[in-house]
């Protein structure tokens, strides 16, 4: 039996170059909000998946189903760093994943990635290996961190992210070609949104 990893969907930011709307909530021209779409995309490829949020985050009130499980990160306010450290230690000690060899981290923010980008990196996930796809001579999102990893993550603070972690291990990381621009392609700013919203147009 082949153990599946699990999804991480990060999305306890202040997207504070959105301005004052709460980005996770921007309606996209599929009709879902952003985050929404996100967690749509990840569900279709990963049975097991987590969405990071604030601690004072209301799940309906974001789009989201009840039952949707999620990871609070009570750090959030402190950067992404943080984030992750609080997603990854309750991870490690979540026994309805302890056969997970890899958790695969995507931002909330990120709803144009492929699902088949999604397969052909799972499909490579181990416990001893960083996987992360590449177009167009850059490396983007999502990053699979195999389980032997997680620690190191849960021990990140700040706003650095995981970037540490992967130059620290360069030996294990992977990086797979894809045809798909969508790794690139995150919603930041009203501009972002915007160009969505034309591509529904053509």
């Amino acid at each position: 039996m082949r153990h599946e990893p699990v999804a991480v969907i990060l999305a306890a930011g202040a997207s504070r170059r959105f301005g004052a709307t709460d980005k996770r909530l921007a309606r996209l021209p599929s009709g879902r909000t952003l985050l929404a779409a996100t967690l749509a995309t990840a569900s279709v490829v990963f049975p097991h998946l987590r969405v990071v949020l604030r601690e004072d985050d209301d799940l309906v009130a974001l789009g989201l189903a009840p039952d949707t499980p999620i990871l609070r990160a009570p750090r959030a306010v402190d950067g992404l760093g943080a984030s992750l450290a609080d997603a990854f230690a309750s991870l490690a000690a979540d026994p309805a994943l302890a056969e997970a060899p890899a958790a695969a981290v995507l931002l909330g923010d990120m709803p144009d990635i492929a699902p088949a980008t999604l397969v052909s990196l799972s499909d490579r996930a181990a416990p001893g290996r960083i996987v992360r796809p590449r177009h167009a001579g850059r490396p983007g999102h999502p990053v699979l961190f195999g389980r032997d990893f997680w620690t190191e993550l849960a021990a990140l603070d700040g706003d650095e992210g995981a970037r540490r972690v992967i130059a620290h291990h360069r030996d294990c990381s992977h990086e797979i070609g894809v045809d798909d621009p969508g790794i690139h392609l995150d919603v930041d700013a009203p501009d972002d949104l915007a160009a969505l919203w034309h591509e529904g147009d053509d």
